[in-house]
């Protein structure tokens, strides 16, 4: 039997699996999977997770049960291209014909002195429990400290606002209002809500060094009690270690066929692989689609296309709490409930019908 491995159990290779199984998988092939955790996580609402407005159940789907699925669990610790071998720390090597990298990514501290060590993450599942357990035992009226005003600060500190109005929260932006790549009516909106809501934005910060109960933002200290960092992120580091060409964010560069150059056994799925937009599950899971249908033809023995069709992306959607919400559907800009309504009917689709 030929076996397709899959590293990580994120919304790319999930996405694979429902591809494949259970009636798409070649006879003489089987898959492995491998993965950390025992279930798939959903990344897209770590922040609420963080902010104790769901339980830690609500974050979690699991994996799909076939026969031809075997799912093992472990941290991979190396690939091994020339070996065709995925090491696991604690066992045996894996072999794989095929193997599909969807280790993910981990949080960027821009060579900040202090940022890694004084910081809280909401970027795994174990790093947003630990969050929460930080910032749900803050006594009354103590101060949090969010850097990053992009989609996730953004959502975790007006889901932190409504489950803890008691806390003061802070949220460090570098632009000179949040969300200045969306349209202005989008900006607007959320830098207001945030104002009648009682969150400080901080616009046009630069955190420059971090210590234990400090933020220094250009260079002068602001006292906080805890610091979330939601600033940048990088591809898994297992990725960054390997000798293959990357982009300057440290992501893979790949052919047009998601497959590594001179190795066409190896794909790459999701915020490890250098492509023209920027990361999210959306574009991890239209990545995977164009990996099955190339996988399928290479096993059938079938031409490629000349090139692969641009991955079409429906938009993106953001909380405010939850009631209120933003985003942007067909290049529209929406605001308010009926956002916030879309984002909640998105998340039901995926849970209960796996995408």
């Amino acid at each position: 039997m030929k076996k397709l491995v899959l590293l990580g159990g994120g919304y790319g290779n999930m996405r694979v699996l429902r591809e494949l199984l259970p009636h798409h998988l070649p006879e003489d092939w089987t898959i492995t999977l491998i993965d950390k955790v025992p279930y798939h996580s959903l990344k897209t609402e770590y922040y609420a997770l963080a902010a104790g407005t769901v339980s830690d159940q609500d974050v979690r789907v699991s994996f799909p049960e076939e026969s031809k699925l075997n799912v093992q669990y472990g941290e991979v610790t190396q690939i091994n291209l020339d070996e065709k071998l995925v090491h696991v720390a604690h066992s045996e090597p894996v072999s794989y014909d095929q193997l599909v990298i969807g280790l993910g990514c981990e949080d960027k501290y821009h060579n900040i002195p202090g940022a890694d060590l004084y910081t809280h993450s909401i970027q795994s599942i174990g790093k947003a429990r630990d969050t929460y357990q930080k910032l749900n035992n803050l006594s009354a009226n103590s101060v949090v400290s969010i850097v990053g005003g992009g989609l996730s600060g953004i959502e975790l500190a007006s889901e932190l606002r409504e489950s803890r109005p008691d806390l003061t929260i802070k949220l460090f932006d570098r632009g000179k209002t949040v969300l200045s790549s969306f349209p202005e009516r989008i900006s607007l909106y959320v830098q207001n809500w945030f104002a009648s809501n009682g969150v400080e934005v901080v616009n046009e910060a630069n955190i420059t060094k971090v210590e234990e109960g400090v933020l220094y933002n250009n260079d002068q200290p602001v006292s906080t009690d805890v610091i979330v960092w939601t600033a940048g992120i990088q591809p898994n580091k297992i990725v960054q270690a390997m000798d293959i060409e990357k982009d300057r964010q440290g992501r893979a560069i790949l052919t047009p066929y998601h497959n590594i150059p001179q190795h066409e056994e190896v794909y790459v799925v999701g915020d490890c692989a250098s492509l023209p937009h920027a990361p999210s599950a959306q574009l991890a899971e239209g990545q995977a689609e164009q990996i099955v249908e190339v996988m399928r033809k290479r096993w059938n023995g079938q031409p490629l296309p000349e090139e692969m069709p641009s991955i079409k992306l429906k938009g993106t959607l953001g909380s405010l709490g939850k009631k209120k919400g933003f985003g942007m559907m067909a290049d529209r800009p929406i605001t308010g409930r009926i956002a916030r309504i879309l984002k909640s009917g998105v998340l039901w689709m995926y849970k209960f019908h796996k995408g």
